[in-house]
């Protein structure tokens, strides 16, 4: 169950250093109109992040109107892969809406040919038709459809879905059916029996992480292998950023050719360098049939993607696959911007150096705090898990009171996240530096140390 934070101003130790600034009470006291106006016009459940009323945000820095800089370690929640208000990208979008070009549905654009070439050119072989989009559901969606519909070519009963336990995939019917956290499926009522779930292989709570538990999983529950059409995971889970090992992941691209079943691959967090690679998927060593873009695409406008072998993206005759704002030309500017500058700057490699210092800082803690149950994560994506010390039960209390203490010493960090509630999610922009890292990790433990005397 979510929670909402408190709009009561407490006193905070004044802050002041190279990346972050407090000076004010928090949540600062002339921005409750603000957050009372959100939470009387908004439903509740956009009530869930912490009270930093946004004002504006500069490469690793979010700032409000009142004095105040965090640094940031969520990324608009793994969106600004290429830094908040990055200089290139709000160029592109200030020349598309100068011209002025805001829309032109499906109607051919150059910026949108552009930007599926680009993104085309760097997908591996022979994924080479993209799909754009606009939300990461969507492109879920899409991968869905276009699975079953490749599945029925071959047979009608060739429609099953296998997905993972405590994946999610985002909030529409679809994604959330294919998604593995029972609690989002409740509103549902009407659960698609062709789409099952598995113990995904990474979580810290798995014992056994062999690709045996795949198999004994869908005997259990009577799938016949030849009726699944395709498996689709998160490249790492969001909840804990945890990834598969490799043995497992390519054990799983066997089975999907011997079965003639898709491999899909949900990179909407995982795409354009977050984890120390371009695509969260090479460190697997696999080359998915499918795989889905979102969040970091575009460093702030709403876009993504499906990308995928031809003979499937083509399964739908013109104008029956479209979207009202597919390729829209001001997200795809900034889209393809961003994305030049994510590969001019080396900013994946730059993940997976940086991704070393956290590890490094994190592993410290958690030898440190019995409460850090685990730490897992590459490049810029990490998790610490929060438990009750000497058992692995999730502990969300303790983890809400440690993210609104980091908070309130300038570090930005969004909403637990995860199972129980207890995952303290870190995902800086990919453009931070070692010394942003070492001061951000000092401020969790002081976090948690605080945290834990309460």
């Amino acid at each position: 169950m979510g929670k909402a934070y408190a709009l009561d101003p407490v006193d905070v130790k004044p802050v002041s250093t190279k990346y972050r600034k407090i000076a004010t009470k928090i949540p600062v006291p002339e921005s409750i109109p603000v957050l009372e106006k959100l939470r009387q016009w908004e439903p509740r459940s956009m009530s869930g992040q912490p009270l930093v009323v946004w004002h504006r945000a500069k490469g690793v820095n979010v700032f409000d109107a009142y004095g105040n800089m965090w640094l940031d370690f969520s990324s608009g929640v793994l969106v600004t892969n290429a830094g908040h208000g990055n200089p290139k990208i709000c160029r592109a979008i200030k020349e598309m809406v100068s011209r002025p070009f805001l829309h032109n549905y499906c109607f051919p654009s150059e910026i949108r040919a552009n930007l599926a070439e680009k993104i085309g050119q760097l997908a591996p072989e022979p994924l080479k038709k993209v799909f754009i989009l606009t939300t990461g559901a969507e492109t879920v969606e899409c991968a869905i459809k276009l699975s079953r519909t490749a599945g029925k070519k071959i047979s009608p009963s060739k429609k099953v879905i296998v997905s993972f336990e405590h994946g999610f995939h985002g909030r529409t019917l679809g994604a959330q059916m294919a998604g593995g956290i029972p609690a989002l499926k409740e509103w549902i009522g009407n659960l698609d029996p062709d789409m099952v779930q598995v113990p995904f292989p990474g979580d810290p709570r798995q014992q056994d992480r062999s690709f045996d538990v795949f198999i004994n999983t869908l005997k259990e529950k009577g799938i016949n292998f030849d009726n699944i059409c395709a498996v689709i995971s998160e490249t790492y889970q969001g909840g804990s950023a945890a990834f598969m090992p490799v043995e497992y992941a390519q054990k799983l691209r066997e089975f999907c050719n011997q079965h003639n079943a898709l491999l899909i691959f949900d990179e909407i967090q995982a795409g354009f360098g977050r984890t120390g690679k371009l695509w969260g998927f090479q460190h697997y060593g696999v080359v998915p049939d499918l795989f889905t873009l979102g969040k970091g695409i575009s460093s702030g406008l709403p876009i993504s993607a499906v990308v995928g072998k031809p003979e499937i993206m083509d399964l739908y005759d013109p104008g029956t696959m479209t979207s009202t704002h597919t390729g829209n030309p001001v997200c795809a500017a900034s889209a393809l911007a961003n994305i030049e500058y994510i590969v001019d700057k080396k900013l994946p490699e730059k993940a997976e150096r940086m991704g070393k210092v956290f590890e490094k800082e994190l592993k410290r803690i958690k030898e440190k705090y019995p409460v850090a149950g685990f730490v897992c994560g590459k490049g810029l994506v990490w998790a610490i898990g929060i438990v009750k010390p000497g058992t692995t039960e999730p502990d969300g209390d303790l983890t809400f009171e440690i993210v609104k203490k980091c908070v309130e010493k300038g570090l930005l960090l969004f909403a637990p996240v995860g199972f129980g509630g207890a995952s303290l999610k870190i995902a800086p922009p990919l453009v931070v530096k070692k010394d942003a890292i070492i001061e951000g990790c000092s401020v969790i433990e002081e976090a948690i140390a605080e945290a834990c005397s309460c």
